[in-house]
């Protein structure tokens, strides 16, 4: 699943940062370009909460093939798109079924003990980050030549086939499902025998509606589904669920100007933020793979290490905000790349332990259409906030990073009785 992961956001970074200069070469206009990206922002948020939900019902596999396949229909689309409105057809497959990534996070929530989750989510981030740090590397050598975004779109779906063929080939995953189980029984050693009996049972159970749910009428795929939904709605959830909003909003609010901002406040070229931004999300991929050492020197408390990487990330992003020189910029961003990344997949790993794995794939799609709307939210805050002061974006962030931190030391206890429950049963 890491290689795939990996090839994914690879292709995909190819195409993506080359797309407005191509809809501009179709004759369209800057609105239209920003109706189309907005439009596709759109369909991912309402439809990430669906997908992921349905791969609970119908199987991880049927479920990640299904978007892999769909999302090469509309990047092949992308690479026949001769005018807008081609342009605009192909990313309709894509911003409905491109949820790759979180479908492959559940399966791995699935396979995995809920004690090795952080540093499993952490390992398959770095691979992701690695991918997106060569994809546009790769993707702007293809563009110099003749036809450069056609070639990128062909190869970009051609790359989502090959992630089919790889899901197709892998060791599938009742065996899998079944070795996890039978770990986690094995070291919960409080639990009675006749506990055992019934979690067994219950969990074969569930697999054989899994296998059989995708051949029911799709009419009962879909009243599913929104029963699942409205089970999460009528959760507890609603403070995790906000703190990932304002945590995201926060960090979008820090990188929403961060070329402009650095320009304007220290004279520093496009160019320069530009490798800053790359050095980031190198140690980004550091980060990730630290997570292990990390989550040990917790004692696998997610919540005490989300609630301390969050108040770092803050005071970050403040010093950030009130930096008298561009080192102090550089300093920021080093630390900020560990605090964010330690944080996006301390925020998953939350809602799981939470929420429970029984759900996780709607627990996961219902946390991705949260981070849409804090991508839609956050370029109006930001332009509200940079009519005022350049460090106008990163102070907001700052404001809502501490109401976030606020929410997590109010619930605390919550937290605290979930993860004593999640160590207990490992």
């Amino acid at each position: 699943l890491f290689l795939p992961s990996f090839q994914d956001l690879f292709g995909v970074s190819m195409v993506v940062p080359l797309m407005n200069l191509h809809i501009k070469s179709l004759g369209a206009s800057h609105t239209v370009a920003g109706i189309i990206g907005s439009l596709y922002g759109v369909m991912q948020l309402f439809s990430s909460t669906f997908v992921g939900c349905w791969s609970d019902i119908v199987g991880r596999r049927y479920s990640l093939l299904a978007c892999i396949l769909l999302s090469a229909l509309g990047y092949f689309l992308l690479g026949n798109s001769t005018t807008v409105l081609l342009f605009a057809i192909s990313r309709v497959p894509v911003g409905i079924f491109k949820h790759t990534l979180s479908i492959s996070k559940a399966l791995l929530s699935d396979l995995v003990s809920g004690r090795d989750r952080p540093l499993v989510m952490g390992r398959f981030n770095a691979a992701s980050s690695v991918g997106f740090i060569l994809g546009p590397v790769v993707g702007g050598y293809l563009a110099e030549f003749k036809g450069g975004f056609y070639q990128t779109s062909f190869i970009c779906a051609s790359i989502f086939l090959l992630n089919g063929g790889l899901v197709w080939m892998l060791p599938w995953s009742e065996e899998n499902t079944i070795s996890r189980d039978h770990y986690q029984d094995k070291e919960a050693n409080s639990f009675s025998a006749k506990s055992n009996h019934d979690h067994h049972f219950k969990s074969a159970t569930s697999r054989a509606v899994t296998n059989s749910s995708f051949f029911q009428s799709p009419w009962i795929q879909v009243a599913t589904v929104l029963k699942k939904i409205k089970g999460i709605a009528c959760s507890n959830l609603w403070d995790v669920f906000l703190v990932r909003f304002l945590m995201s909003v926060a960090i979008l609010l820090y990188y929403s100007n961060f070329t402009l901002a650095l320009e304007e406040r220290f004279g520093v070229k496009p160019l320069f933020a530009g490798y800053l931004m790359s050095y980031s999300s190198a140690l980004g991929v550091l980060a990730g793979c630290l997570l292990g050492p990390i989550t040990r020197l917790y004692g696998h408390d997610t919540y005490r290490l989300l609630l301390h990487s969050s108040t770092f990330t803050c005071t970050l992003i403040l010093l950030y905000a009130s930096a008298p020189s561009i080192w102090m910029v550089i300093l920021s961003s080093t630390f900020l790349a560990f605090s964010t990344t330690i944080g996006r997949t301390c925020i998953i790993d939350l809602e799981l332990t939470v929420g429970g794995n029984e759900a996780s794939g709607t627990l996961l799609g219902v946390g991705q259409s949260v981070t849409s709307v804090g991508r839609i939210i956050a370029p109006l805050l930001s332009g509200i906030a940079q009519e005022f002061s350049p460090c106008g974006p990163p102070s907001l962030a700052v404001g809502l990073a501490l109401i976030a931190i606020v929410i997590m030391n109010a619930n605390k206890q919550k937290y605290h009785s979930h993860g004593s429950v999640k160590l207990k049963n490992q």
